[in-house]
């Protein structure tokens, strides 16, 4: 039985503890208390801690005792927080999904002999996972990630709710998407390239270009075509590009009113209501991924699909499933000595190792978080 520290106690954070607190003792760290009590409405025994993640002197002491430290803070802190916990020397599997490149701080966790998994979610993440796994089979030569989380029952005008903080989800619309096309990376905005795709157990929806790719883009060069897409029901993006148009996700100040009001943050605590997901309401995740290449002598093309809904006999929901649980597999996976290789291990390496690969889908497999795989021949 391992100590593990979870920083963060929103949803997916809240869904990590529990899950983890089955094998191990757990202390889960937030600011905010209501988060924490509802923690502890879910499940005893584990240690609630309340105070600011980015205390530095703080922050170092209380993951001391851990053995290993699970990082599911916002976004615009993950890259800090992050660096402070390989500071401090401890293991630590990472979900903030923070807009700074990791890999940069790969030499300092090698100087603090520290491993470090880093976008350890369902996408980043999984799909890196088994990309990384099919690039040690085969040639690969195109790959594609299409997902997204929505509501099981949508509602106009968005037909959208919010899996997790509305301003990482405004930070995926606009920030500009790296693909890359016949090996080499070209940038694209954010909600381009929109297309009508069927999704098994969904049906149709719109795919548009956002910047998924991340590590990929470093750990994976020699791959000719990459992109990732966000997944959404018909029609949101255009109502998307028409609030951004308007300057609605503008961080600038609207000095020209006399105070200090970015429309960014009006716009992030109006969607916030808009986009927030009620109580036991029905909502999932779906994947799809496609890696083509050649394999022993022969044009191949692997396809997963995923389709995973909320667990109402636990109240959690689809995003904190698939997230939280790639999560917590690669925790009990590094706790377990299974991977130990020092320095910022995106997952795209773990899944290099068939042995990790399979650690993880069996572990995900456990919890009913099932990738449906087809291979087909050309």
């Amino acid at each position: 039985m391992a100590k593990i520290i979870v920083l963060g106690a929103g949803r997916i954070g809240k869904a990590i503890a529990i899950d983890l607190a089955q094998q191990h003792t757990v202390a889960a760290v937030d600011k905010d208390a209501t988060a924490l009590h509802q923690l502890l409405q879910n499940k005893s025994g584990i240690q609630p801690l309340q105070f600011d993640l980015l205390g530095a002197a703080q922050l170092a002491e209380i993951i001391k005792p851990a053995d290993l430290a699970i990082s599911a803070a916002p976004g615009f802190m993950g890259y800090e927080i992050l660096k402070r916990i390989i500071t401090a020397s401890k293991n630590v599997i990472d979900i903030s999904f923070f807009p700074e490149d990791s890999l940069t701080l790969d030499e300092l966790a090698k100087q603090h002999n520290v491993t470090a998994v880093v976008d350890m979610g369902i996408a980043p993440g999984m799909s890196n996972l088994i990309l990384g796994f099919h690039n040690q089979q085969m040639q690969v030569n195109d790959f594609q990630c299409m997902v997204g989380g929505l509501p099981k029952h949508p509602k106009p005008p968005f037909n959208y709710k919010a899996p997790f903080s509305p301003v990482d989800v405004i930070e995926e619309y606009t920030r500009p998407a790296h693909i890359v096309v016949d090996g080499k990376q070209i940038i694209k905005p954010a909600l381009s390239d929109i297309e009508l795709v069927d999704i098994p157990h969904v049906g149709k929806l719109e795919a548009f270009n956002t910047d998924g790719l991340r590590t990929l883009l470093t750990t994976l060069p020699a791959i000719p075509n990459m992109v990732e897409k966000t997944l959404r029901y018909p029609g949101h993006a255009e109502l998307i590009k028409t609030l951004q148009s308007i300057g609605f996700f503008s961080p600038d100040p609207l000095t020209e009113i006399g105070h200090y009001i970015r429309p960014l943050d009006v716009t992030t605590q109006l969607l916030k209501k808009q986009w927030l997901l009620e109580k036991n309401e029905m909502e999932f995740t779906v994947m799809q991924l496609k890696i083509s290449g050649a394999e022993h002598g022969k044009r191949v093309t692997y396809q997963y699909n995923l389709f995973d809904e909320y667990d109402p006999s636990t109240r959690t929901t689809s995003m904190a499933r698939t997230t939280g649980y790639a999560c917590t597999a690669a925790a009990n996976l590094v706790l377990d000595k299974g991977f130990t290789a020092t320095g910022v291990s995106p997952p795209e390496l773990v899944g290099g190792d068939s042995r990790c690969y399979s650690f993880i889908m069996e572990y995900l497999k456990q919890r009913n978080i099932i990738f449906e795989l087809r291979r087909a021949e050309q």
